[in-house]
């Protein structure tokens, strides 16, 4: 697929994008509330993000399997997401259903998506408060556990580029240390397919790994985010194997190609 075309199914996509959360996220706020929490999560997330991801998959082609979902237990735990692009915050809500997200509270504010997303419970924090973003993290997600919700961290922070890995944040190490629930691992390559930062969507199947639980019980935070760490880490290597010299001849190339449009 040549970058022009692959911009194009891009901005076909984004145009559905916008018109599925400006529906949905309005009729959320309209009928939602009256509804009981888990079917509220399935009405409203989980219609969102099945549209959002058939959509996805007839403009711009992107597919994807899932290896390791008998790894996932019958009680809800804490799950370690990798983050490159914005594909895989649908899919784990897909997945992981009902859950609570940790979130910037910025994005509460965010028109129909953001209002829409209050009513689900997620685990809103301020970032330039480090120490009070943890004490409210394991507060509510100590809640959001007893209560039988998962809760689905990014422990890398934001998106980072493919097949590289970025430190790992504290937070969700911390509510495990508290809490002694297991943690999964999510790993994936999806951002071969949905690069962060750009309109371009490249045809293909997004590989996602989900890791047996890790069990945390009368393990501290920094050998939680070791372990973790480390089975993210394997897996993304496993992932991006053979794939690493032909994703960096496709990334010069974009980046080619885009200097000479702009000149």
């Amino acid at each position: 697929m040549t970058l022009h075309l692959a911009r194009l199914r891009g901005l076909l996509f984004y145009a559905g994008y916008v018109v599925f959360t400006i529906a949905w996220g309005g009729l959320a706020i309209l009928v939602s509330w009256a509804v009981p929490y888990q079917l509220r999560f399935r009405l409203v997330i989980g219609g969102w993000t099945r549209a959002v991801l058939g959509w996805l998959r007839l403009t711009c082609g992107i597919r994807h399997r899932i290896e390791g979902l008998e790894h996932i237990p019958a009680t809800p735990c804490i799950v370690f997401t990798k983050h490159e692009s914005t594909w895989e915050t649908l899919l784990v809500q897909q997945v992981f259903s009902p859950q609570a997200t940790l979130i910037k509270r910025e994005l509460l504010l965010i028109p129909f998506f953001g209002w829409a997303f209050r009513l689900l419970r997620p685990i809103a924090i301020d970032r330039r408060d480090s120490r009070a973003a943890l004490k409210t993290l394991i507060r509510e997600g100590t809640d959001r556990l007893d209560r039988g919700i998962w809760v689905v961290l990014f422990p890398e922070g934001t998106r980072v580029p493919p097949g590289t890995l970025g430190r790992f944040q504290v937070g969700g190490a911390a509510l495990a240390e508290a809490t002694g629930a297991p943690v999964l691992v999510v790993a994936h390559d999806s951002g071969r397919f949905w690069p962060a930062h750009t309109l371009a969507k490249h045809a293909g199947e997004i590989t996602v790994r989900i890791s047996p639980p890790i069990d945390t019980s009368g393990k501290g935070r920094k050998e939680i985010n070791a372990l973790a760490r480390d089975w993210m880490a394997n897996s993304v290597a496993e992932l991006y194997s053979g794939q690493t010299s032909r994703l960096t001849t496709d990334n010069a190339l974009d980046s080619m190609n885009s200097r000479l449009g702009s000149t």
